[in-house]
């Protein structure tokens, strides 16, 4: 659906130049909801203002169906950009225009009968379940209901794609949550290809089927949620999968030197990362009696994602060294993913 080869965007500033882009290549399957997550100043807006060409690549190509939208001449781009709908952080309603007058401004600009614009506005707005509220102003709206508009305006002339820049950033969790959940709805009743841009990896977890991890205008790390999740290569990825989880507090605990981080000169400390293949077997017990190792549990989670049961345990294993290594080969040879965090004196 969306192609991204070799893209790359420098701005010049007063300090110099900036590139926004390096090089970045992207495949975006058709009906697909596709993460792209970064820090701030990651490049992750330009990026997506690249795919609709609001911001023109200095270099590379951009295709949408297999149309290379840089060869287009004008006119041909903004019957293009008709199939590209997009959302904001900000919402960017019209205030002094009802909610009604919002969702249909884009359908005034391209010369619908009237009679069927009202009919089209009507039933998105039964779809984001605003059906009472097409008399209201902008300012007598909540924040997600403002999104909600803000979305079904972006769905008013039918598109195949839904951009969404930062489109949770301004609202509370549970808001996010239901803003998320339309999202879903519309990817799958209306077979919309989805775009988020998100510096939260929550939001990428709950609604992503695959995710481009962004730093410095690069793109560091792609692939599909659940092994990203499970086998993270990056350390960028690792901090923004930790923020979902007590990975970060077990290393705030360690900074801390916490009781319960501190071990014996027999103990090491270690991470153990699983998914559904491992979830439903007792393979704690199982290592701990086979290579007489003893196993605490400090901090344990088993989370959803995708349908698929992520676990992750931190815990303490205290035996012999070469006992202890035994073990820590078997649960890598079970698939289990192992990170040792810290280590005792006589295992280090």
């Amino acid at each position: 659906m969306i192609r991204l080869e070799h893209v790359s965007k420098t701005f010049q500033t007063k300090a110099g130049k900036v590139h926004a882009v390096q090089d970045v290549s992207l495949d975006i399957p058709e009906g697909d909801i596709f993460g792209i997550i970064g820090f701030s100043g990651a490049g992750k807006s330009t990026l997506v203002r690249c795919m609709n060409l609001l911001e023109k690549p200095d270099t590379g190509a951009v295709y949408l169906e297999g149309q290379d939208l840089l060869k287009l001449n004008d006119k041909q781009l903004r019957r293009e950009r008709q199939k590209m709908g997009m959302i904001f952080q900000h919402f960017n309603l019209m205030e002094s225009r009802t909610v009604f007058d919002n969702i249909a401004m884009p359908l005034v600009h391209l010369h619908w009968d009237k009679a069927k614009i009202t009919a089209r506005v009507n039933e998105l707005l039964e779809l984001i379940d605003l059906a009472d509220r097409g008399d209201s102003y902008p300012s007598q709206l909540s924040g997600g209901q403002k999104q909600r508009v803000a979305i079904a305006r972006a769905l008013a002339n039918d598109p195949k794609v839904l951009l969404c820049d930062e489109a949770t950033s301004a609202l509370d969790p549970q808001t996010t949550q239901n803003i998320l959940a339309l999202i879903r709805k519309v990817n799958q009743s209306m077979h919309l290809t989805v775009v988020i841009i998100t510096h939260e990896m929550a939001v990428v977890k709950e609604v992503c089927n695959h995710v481009a991890v962004m730093e410095e205008g690069k793109i560091v790390e792609q692939g599909d949620i659940v092994s990203v999740f499970t086998n993270p290569q990056q350390e960028i990825t690792k901090n923004f999968i930790n923020t979902t989880n007590n990975a970060r507090k077990i290393d705030e605990l360690i900074e801390q030197d916490h009781p319960i981080t501190r071990l014996q000169a027999d103990q090491v400390l270690v991470r153990l990362q699983y998914k559904s293949a491992n979830t439903a077997d007792p393979i704690i017990s199982t290592v701990s009696r086979k290579f007489d190792v003893d196993i605490n549990l400090i901090f344990a989670n088993v989370e959803i994602v995708h349908d698929t049961p992520i676990g992750q345990i931190e815990a303490i294993f205290t035996g012999k060294e070469a006992d202890v290594q035994k073990a820590l080969d078997h649960f890598r040879n079970s698939g289990v993913r192992v990170e040792v965090i810290k280590r005792g004196s006589l295992l280090s």
